[in-house]
């Protein structure tokens, strides 16, 4: 395959990956307008543009991933995202999923514990337009200066769901996050209503682990 992908092939071959993701179970109209509206190639290192629009996570720097769109687009699904939620991100990484979420009228506010790997994804979140709030941090114990959001979404799998997060989600709001061990983990759903919170899940996803005080160790 060329290394060489002219826009046109670009804007086809996200054309064909919202198709996949539709066949694949992703209903949401706004999850898949904004799929179909970002420039995933932009987010990833020069030598993996032509595998841009692949439905495989992809490596980027600090020896971490962009993860897979249909993951990407499962779980924005879950968080059933409304325009003007506040939005909070653990783990930056390439700055997609952020973006993504800002497509979709979300105020977001991302964190990474790397600070390389947040200086490249501000640039791309700037060079798109997107108003996005970050910083470097340990995402497992939240950003409590602007809880309660609506939505958090981890994307880094967890040993156990972070209390600091729970305690961060507004009432009605959802939080998304793989938890298990650093093999595997279950997508965890969990929606606060008052002084509960009600769990469901959906197995069979693969994560970097979430590091931090309320996460993995290394």
């Amino acid at each position: 395959m060329s290394t060489t992908f002219s826009n046109r092939q670009f804007d086809l071959a996200r054309a064909q990956l919202v198709d996949l993701l539709q066949k694949k179970g992703i209903s949401d109209t706004a999850v898949l307008d904004a799929v179909g509206s970002l420039p995933r190639h932009a987010f990833v290192q020069e030598v993996f543009k032509p595998k841009a629009y692949d439905d495989s996570a992809l490596p980027i720097e600090c020896q971490q991933t962009i993860s897979q769109p249909f993951t990407v687009a499962f779980m924005t699904q879950l968080l059933q995202v409304r325009r003007g939620d506040k939005v909070l991100e653990v783990g930056t990484g390439s700055g997609y999923q952020a973006c993504i979420l800002a497509h979709m009228g979300a105020r977001v506010f991302t964190i990474e514990r790397h600070f390389d790997l947040l200086e490249h994804a501000r640039r791309r979140m700037e060079a798109l337009g997107y108003n996005i709030a970050s910083k470097v941090g340990d995402g497992s114990i939240g950003w409590s200066q602007f809880a309660p959001y609506n939505g958090i979404i981890v994307t880094a799998g967890a040993p156990d769901v972070p209390v600091s997060l729970l305690r961060q989600l507004a009432d009605g709001g959802r939080l998304v996050i793989p938890v298990g061990d650093q093999a595997t983990q279950d997508m965890i759903v969990v929606q606060r209503q008052g002084d509960e919170f009600v769990h469901s899940k959906n197995a069979g996803f693969k994560f970097v682990p979430l590091v931090g005080k309320e996460g993995w160790s290394k």
